[in-house]
């Protein structure tokens, strides 16, 4: 019997998703397993897997199609499976499935998602192009037809690289040599437009030279990010707690384990902190719950999200079960998640089902910062940098190796003194890192 795939919710709060690109196409062979297509969503593409083998029978959707979650967008059937119930799937169909999950969906934060955002100018409209998201946003952005790009990813699709390539043409073609004359340094108040998050190095700004104002799109994920950390901060009644780690010893055991592993398995001072809050997390249920309604969901399971930086934004990948999982294999998985969400590759399981989240900024020498919590969870952990700094140790003053973290959490849920016992117990596991490779 054929089976029918449908658009998957990728996320608690996801409507739609765009079908990207069909990985598999009509009469080939799949595996339960095996990627069937990419799906973009307000937080990534996401490598969406076949949970049926077969044959691809058919395709319902069009690549570059926005489909209302629970739409079905293939059928996988049997070798020589004659298949007469298709499901309908049309501009018509998905047109009512859109309405029908408005009127359902009261939620101002689903309302919105589902809405249909702004149309694009027709000199840069790339929505049906086979070009990847991050190639139509920096098309978009300098203003390049994509349709006279010549793509030289997988079956013609326009990658990243294509639209740098232009770019750097038209960079060469509109060199010419000028001459800079002497003039004013720049004062506080002169303008100077800025990509927000990025570094711009001295050599950047000539003296005497005012950069043009620039107007920037908001990308699809910081327009979810900004969206999601709004109604968490108007929503959830936040407070933190902050507490100061004696982490030499973690250093030492690290810097003595990486000694004898490959290069490509070295272990991260975030693994150790990811199993070391995963084990505190069974001795305080209540921090690894989630909110909904009037309710409180208390999580079986330990899945522990770690926000990691992407193009454009954060990403929340998730470690499941991570109080159960030995240190090298939470490493393993962790590197090959960030790797998949670097490269807009990853898959459902990466980012769905964390209840209870990291943001780790120590590889940017912060000292100490507070997160805003990640809904429905109830509790994120902020963690600074691992800094030598001055300690008195029976009465006198000596060098101590030192890391500061600030725990946020939901006052409906828990509340200071709970949150400073979890971060007094996790001392436990950080100052005494052995029990980490044990347990």
């Amino acid at each position: 019997m054929a089976d029918t795939v449908t658009m998957p919710k990728l996320g608690f709060d996801m409507a739609e998703g765009t079908l990207v690109r069909w990985v598999k196409s009509p009469g080939e062979p799949i595996n339960k397993g095996d990627v069937l297509a990419e799906i973009e969503t307000d937080k990534a593409t996401v490598e969406v897997e076949s949970g049926f083998s077969g044959f691809v029978y058919k395709t319902l959707v069009d690549q570059g199609t926005v489909v209302p979650v629970g739409t079905p967008i293939a059928i996988i059937a049997a070798p020589n499976e004659k298949v007469t119930d298709i499901p309908e799937t049309g501009p018509s169909v998905i047109g009512e499935a859109v309405s029908s999950s408005k009127s359902a969906e009261q939620a101002p934060a689903v309302t919105e998602v589902i809405q249909t955002p702004a149309p694009v100018p027709p000199a840069i409209e790339h929505t049906f192009l086979r070009a990847s998201p991050l190639a139509k946003k920096m098309a978009i952005e300098q203003g390049i037809d994509l349709r006279s790009v010549t793509g030289s990813g997988p079956e013609g699709r326009i990658v990243r690289k294509d639209v740098e390539a232009i770019l750097a043409v038209e960079k060469t073609s509109s060199m010419t040599p000028t001459i800079v004359q002497p003039a004013p340094v720049l004062s506080k108040q002169s303008p100077v437009a800025v990509t927000p998050g990025t570094v711009i190095p001295p050599a950047a700004w000539v003296p005497g030279e005012i950069p043009a104002d620039q107007t920037i799109p908001l990308a699809r994920l910081r327009t979810t990010i900004g969206r999601r950390m709004t109604e968490s901060k108007q929503q959830i009644p936040h407070f933190y707690v902050t507490h100061d780690y004696d982490v030499a010893e973690l250093m030492r055991l690290r810097n003595e384990s990486n000694k004898i592993l490959p290069e490509d398995q070295k272990i991260s001072i975030n693994d150790f902190i990811v199993k070391a809050v995963a084990l505190c997390l069974r001795q305080f249920p209540n921090l690894n719950t989630s909110l909904s309604g009037k309710d409180i969901i208390r999580h079986g399971h330990v899945n522990v999200g770690v926000a990691v930086s992407v193009e454009g934004g954060l990403l929340t990948i998730v470690c499941k079960d991570a109080d159960t999982k030995p240190l090298r294999l939470i490493s393993n998985e962790m590197r090959a998640m960030i790797g998949r969400a670097r490269q807009s590759k990853v898959r459902t399981e990466d980012i769905e089902g964390s209840t209870f989240s990291i943001s780790n900024m120590g590889m940017y020498n912060v000292e100490n910062f507070a997160a805003i919590i990640n809904p429905p969870e109830v509790a994120i952990l902020a963690v600074g940098a691992v800094r030598q700094t001055p300690v008195v140790v029976d009465g006198e003053i000596q060098v101590g190796t030192r890391m500061k973290a600030t725990i946020s959490a939901d006052h409906r849920a828990t509340d200071g003194a709970e949150a400073a016992q979890f971060m007094q117990f996790l001392s436990t596991f950080l100052e005494e890192p052995m029990k980490l490779l044990v347990y």
